[in-house]
C-alpha cells in the first residue's frame, strides 16, 4: 500500500530557521546578534510589522538561539547560529518544546487567559536554558489582560523571556511598550524578494519567466508569506513552466502594453478607443479597480521618468516601459500628470464603493478624456495675451488710479447733496428721493447708520415717509427726524412706521446694484470676452478685484487646480 505524504506549502517549507536565512531584516539581525554575543539580552521583545514579514519566524529563531545546546549537547551559552541538530532545536522547529509557550492573543483575549499563561512563570524550565513566552497578535488582548501582564513583564524571573508580536503597534498600551525592546520589521524590497523567490523556484525544479516572477514580487507588497502563497498558486496553475500571461490572469492584472495603450488613448482625448480598450480588458478578466491602480502606478512612473530620465537605464525597467514610457514622459507635462494622479485617486475610491465597477471606471475615463482637451493655465494666458495684450500691460499705478476714480464717481451724487444742504449761503433744498434724504443725516451718525442699516422703505414722497424698522432702533427716531427735516427743509414731515414689510434696506439695495453693475462690467470686459471665446460654455460666477497681471495668473491657476481636484 502506498502512502501519499501531505504537501507542505512553500511558506512553511522555506521558513527561515536561523538569522543567516532571514532576508530583508539586516538591522534586526545585527542588533540581536550583538546582544546575544555580548550577553546583553532584554527580558522582553516586541516585534511589529505588516503581515508576512517574519514576526513569528523571528520569535522562534530567538527561542532557538537562546536554547540551542550545540550538536555535541555541551554548549552552555546562547548562540547566533543554532545548530538545528540538538533536541532543543528540533523540538522548537516541530512546535513541541515544553518550555516554549505560544499563545494566540486573537483567540485568547481575556484576563483569565493571561493569568493561566503566567501560572508557570515562576517554575524553572524543564529541559532548556530559558522558558520563552511568545504572544502573537498581542494587540488583541483586553485592557484587563494587559494590566495583568504588566508586573510580570517588567520584572520576570531570570529564566523567562517574553516575545510579543503585533501588526497594530499603536493599539498596545505605552505601559507595555516601555517594558519591551522594540523591533520594527521592514517590508521586504522587491529585488530581495525576486532573488529569494528565484532560489526557491530552482529548488522546486520549476521555470518561470522573469517578468512573471517580478509581477508576483510586486503583488506581494513586501510580504514574504503573501509572495510565497502567490508563487504556490502560480506553480499549481502553470505546473512546470509559468509565463507572464498566466500570472496576469491569476492576479487579475491587465497586460502592461494594454495599460500603456489605454493611458495613451486617454491622454490624447480618444474616448471611443479608451472605452473599447477597457471593455476588452474587462472581458479578459481584468479587475476594473486594478486597471485604475495600474494607471495610477504608470502616472507615478512617468512623473519620475520625466524628472529623472536616466531611470530607464535600470535593469528592472522592461522594454515597454523604456520605449513607450520615455516617449510619453517627453510629451506629457508635469501639470497634466499631477492632474491625472489626483483624478485617478478619486476615481479609485469611487470605483471601490460603486455597485458597477466597470461603469465607474468608464466614467473616470470620460472625465480624464474631457480634461485632457482643456488647455493648461499657461496656454490660456498666452492666448489671452495674444488677443488682448493691452489688458495685461496696465501698470499698478494706472490700475490704482482707475479704482480711485471709480470710487469717487460712486459717491459723487451723495457728496453733491451734502454740499447743497450743508452750505449756509444757499437756500434750503428738499430731497427728491429717499437716498437724498438719508444723505442729509450724514453729520448725525446715530440716525444716518440706522437709516442705512435698519430701515426698510415702503413709500416716499415729499413731506411723507413710510418705512419698516427693526426692533433695535432708537425709540425717539421719528421725533428727531421730524425736527431735523423741518429745520433743514422748512417742511413739516409726516413719518409712519410699519412692521409688516419684507423690503430690503438701503445698504442692501446699494449692494445689489453694485454687484449687478460689477457683473455687467465684468462680462463686457475685453479680456473676459476673449476667455469666453476660448471656453464657449463657461459662465462668469465670481468677480474679484485684481491689481496686477500676476494676480490674474494666480487666480486662473487656482481656479484650474480647483476644477481639477
Amino acid at each position: 500500500m502506498t502512502v501519499t505524504l501531505s504537501y507542505r506549502v512553500l511558506a512553511r517549507k522555506y521558513r527561515p530557521i536561523d538569522f543567516s536565512s532571514l532576508i530583508g531584516q539586516d538591522v534586526l539581525v545585527r542588533t540581536l546578534s550583538n546582544a546575544i554575543v555580548s550577553g546583553r539580552l532584554a527580558h522582553a521583545f516586541v516585534l511589529t510589522g505588516v503581515r508576512g514579514v517574519g514576526k513569528t519566524t523571528v520569535a522562534r529563531i530567538i527561542a532557538r538561539a537562546l536554547n540551542c545546546i550545540g550538536s555535541s549537547g555541551n554548549d552552555d551559552k546562547p548562540t547566533t547560529e543554532p545548530c538545528g541538530i540538538c533536541e532543543n532545536c528540533k523540538a522548537i522547529a516541530e512546535d513541541r518544546h515544553i518550555d516554549i509557550v505560544e499563545m494566540d492573543a486573537a483567540s485568547c483575549t481575556s484576563v483569565n487567559d493571561i493569568r493561566e499563561l503566567l501560572e508557570g512563570v515562576n517554575y524553572k524550565p524543564i529541559s532548556s536554558r530559558f522558558k520563552i513566552y511568545i504572544i502573537d497578535e498581542v494587540h488583541m488582548l483586553s485592557t484587563a489582560a494587559f494590566n495583568a501582564l504588566l508586573k510580570t513583564l517588567e520584572e520576570p524571573p531570570k529564566h523567562v523571556k517574553f516575545i510579543l508580536a503585533t501588526t497594530e503597534i499603536r493599539k498596545i498600551p505605552l505601559t507595555v511598550l516601555s517594558r519591551c525592546q522594540r523591533f520594527d520589521l521592514r517590508r521586504i524590497d522587491t529585488n530581495v524578494l525576486y532573488e529569494h523567490f528565484s532560489y526557491i523556484i530552482k529548488k522546486e525544479g520549476v521555470t518561470i519567466e522573469p517578468v512573471a516572477l517580478m509581477l508576483i514580487c510586486r503583488a506581494s507588497d513586501g510580504s514574504v508569506r503573501d509572495g510565497l502563497s502567490l508563487l504556490d498558486k502560480a506553480i499549481a496553475h502553470g505546473i512546470d513552466h509559468i509565463n507572464e500571461e498566466q500570472v496576469r490572469n491569476m492576479l487579475g492584472l491587465s497586460d502592461r502594453n494594454r495599460i500603456f495603450d489605454l493611458f495613451d488613448a486617454v491622454m490624447k482625448g480618444e474616448l471611443s478607443i479608451a472605452l473599447d480598450q477597457i471593455s476588452e480588458q474587462y472581458a479578459s478578466g481584468a479587475d476594473p479597480v486594478v486597471v485604475l491602480y495600474d494607471m495610477l502606478k504608470l502616472t507615478h512612473w512617468l512623473t519620475r521618468l520625466k524628472l529623472i530620465p536616466e531611470m530607464t537605464e535600470s535593469i528592472e525597467v522592461s522594454e515597454t516601459e523604456r520605449i513607450k514610457g520615455s516617449l510619453m514622459a517627453k510629451t506629457l507635462s508635469l501639470a497634466t500628470l499631477t492632474r491625472t494622479w489626483q483624478m485617478l485617486l478619486k476615481g479609485i475610491s469611487e470605483t471601490r464603493i460603486s455597485p458597477f465597477p466597470l461603469h465607474a471606471v468608464e466614467m473616470v475615463l470620460v472625465r480624464l478624456v474631457y480634461v485632457a482637451d482643456l488647455p493648461s493655465p499657461v496656454k490660456v494666458l498666452e492666448i489671452l495675451k495674444q488677443q488682448h495684450p493691452s489688458s495685461f500691460s496696465i501698470s499698478n499705478n494706472d490700475k490704482n488710479e482707475k479704482i480711485i476714480t471709480e470710487k469717487t464717481n460712486r459717491i459723487s451724487d451723495t457728496n453733491e447733496v451734502l454740499l447743497k444742504t450743508q452750505s449756509k449761503d444757499k437756500p434750503m433744498i428738499v430731497p427728491a428721493n429717499f437716498k437724498e434724504m438719508v444723505a442729509l443725516f450724514s453729520n448725525v451718525p446715530e440716525i444716518f447708520d440706522v437709516l442705512n442699516l435698519y430701515v426698510h422703505l415702503i413709500h416716499y414722497e415729499i413731506g411723507m415717509i413710510e418705512f419698516r424698522v427693526d426692533d433695535n432702533v432708537p425709540t425717539n427716531l421719528v421725533s428727531r427726524m421730524s425736527n431735523l427735516l423741518l429745520e433743514w427743509t422748512g417742511i413739516q414731515w409726516k413719518i409712519n412706521l410699519f412692521k409688516d414689510s419684507d423690503l430690503i434696506t438701503l445698504n442692501e439695495k446699494n449692494y445689489e446694484h453694485e454687484i449687478e453693475n460689477k457683473s455687467i462690467n465684468a462680462i463686457n470686459d475685453p479680456l473676459v470676452q476673449a476667455a469666453l471665446k476660448v471656453f464657449p460654455d463657461a459662465n462668469v460666477e465670481i468677480i474679484r478685484n485684481l491689481t496686477s497681471s500676476s494676480d490674474t495668473l494666480e487666480l486662473i491657476e487656482s481656479e484650474f487646480e480647483e476644477v481639477e481636484s
